[in-house]
């Protein structure tokens, strides 16, 4: 294993996670230098390592599962059973973090909850992801992605504005649960790094993935608060700025983003529309979104003049915000996609090479790394108990024969 280079290489992080918010936020600690060791239950492991197909080629790896646990080692252990809650304490007790996200109280039943481990362990950052937070009526439910889609506004403003709501393509809640875990984590870290030696400076992290939700309902959700009414589902339309949104062309689609009235006016006057911004109707973004069908009405033939590179090309060369959109075959194959290296392969203990996304974090001095692929269940469990407790191979076998790793 190559040394860590990242900027949090010296911490050791407990991540007793599984799923997606929880790995997503240990992932990006690993990622920055973390030594992060992952706890899974024997013979089974993390949920994700069955959601397949797809398996990553020439293995027997989910893609789900790749897709967040690089740099991090798998040690199985059973913290069901009394050796296990031994034995995670015992390696708690060497770690500045620990991450979970099991229900919430699931942990104190095997006296690893926060309460559990404050006193013993006043140093150790804890931060929990769940549903809903620690606190509140709804505190004791299971959190899901869609659910909380659901629940915190966003499918009500997703889709045509006709159709059926919509969740977001890729799971955002979870995302965001983990990634505000992780800032809260280094928030957490600096404070306990600036305080001292103090007795009481580490502390719980509750992060409620229903609270990252509206947190993140960003000019959608300040709308609301604004006019105390709920915004209507455009389809791929922006509630506060026209024209911004997907036009058909000659032979795709295209997103046109036109930010400003200086922006708008360089786009008629470059293609013969310089009418329009005579017109009270178009002459301002206010106007503009006060008739928003009226100049959706009025461009769209206009855009399904040309082919989609057509416009791209002209637009680009104006300083005009468009794009196309792209399937992920043409993602991954985009000229800035490359040149930025946001495909990264690793050598897998399976014999190959996989592949992973990014990093997207660009620190200039120190870089996120790429050290460990993504383990198979229990890859580590021998080498992190040797080293973090002394514990030899007789040790290790009779631990294994009681099912306790």
């Amino acid at each position: 294993m190559n040394e860590p280079t990242g900027p949090l290489r010296g911490l050791k992080v407990f991540d007793l996670t599984r799923v997606l918010a929880g790995p997503t936020c240990a992932q990006m600690l690993a990622d920055l230098g973390a030594d992060v060791i992952k706890i899974e239950k024997p013979g089974s492991g993390d949920d994700t390592r069955g959601f397949a197909p797809p398996t990553m080629p020439g293995t027997e790896e989910s893609a789900y599962f790749v897709g967040v646990n690089r740099n991090k080692r798998s040690v199985t252990l059973d913290i069901a059973q009394p050796e296990g809650q031994v034995i995670a304490r015992q390696l708690i007790a060497q770690c500045d973090i620990l991450v979970e996200n099991f229900k919430v109280g699931a942990l104190a039943k095997y006296h690893l909850g926060y309460a559990d481990l404050h006193n013993d362990f006043p140093r150790l950052i804890y931060c929990s992801i769940t549903g809903f937070g620690q606190t509140g009526p709804y505190a004791p439910r299971p959190g899901y992605d869609s659910l909380i889609q659901a629940m915190g506004g966003v499918m009500s403003l997703t889709g045509d504005p006709d159709g059926m709501p919509q969740k977001v393509g890729v799971p955002v809640a979870d995302l965001f649960a983990g990634l505000y875990g992780c800032i809260g984590i280094l928030a957490a870290l600096h404070h306990r790094d600036a305080t001292g030696q103090g007795t009481n400076i580490g502390q719980q992290i509750d992060i409620g993935m229903l609270d990252t939700h509206v947190a993140w309902l960003a000019n959608q959700g300040m709308n609301y608060l604004a006019t105390g009414e709920n915004p209507a589902r455009l389809g791929n339309q922006h509630p506060n700025i026209v024209p911004y949104q997907v036009f058909p062309t000659e032979d795709g689609h295209i997103v046109l983003s036109i930010g400003n009235d200086p922006t708008f006016k360089r786009f008629c006057e470059a293609f013969a529309l310089s009418h329009l911004l005579e017109d009270e109707r178009f002459a301002t973004n206010a106007a503009r979104v006060r008739n928003r069908q009226l100049v959706t009405d009025t461009l769209t033939p206009v855009m399904q003049r040309h082919a989609t590179i057509w416009w791209v090309d002209r637009l680009e060369a104006l300083k005009i915000g468009c794009g196309p959109i792209n399937k992920l075959s043409e993602v991954f194959a985009d000229p800035q996609v490359i040149a930025r290296e946001t495909v990264r392969e690793m050598a897998h203990s399976s014999g190959r090479m996989v592949k992973v996304i990014a990093n997207p974090v660009r620190l200039s001095e120190t870089p996120a790394d790429y050290r460990i692929a993504p383990p198979l269940l229990g890859e580590h469990t021998d080498a992190v108990l040797s080293e973090r407790l002394g514990l030899d191979a007789a040790s290790l076998a009779v631990l294994r024969e009681k099912g306790v790793i």
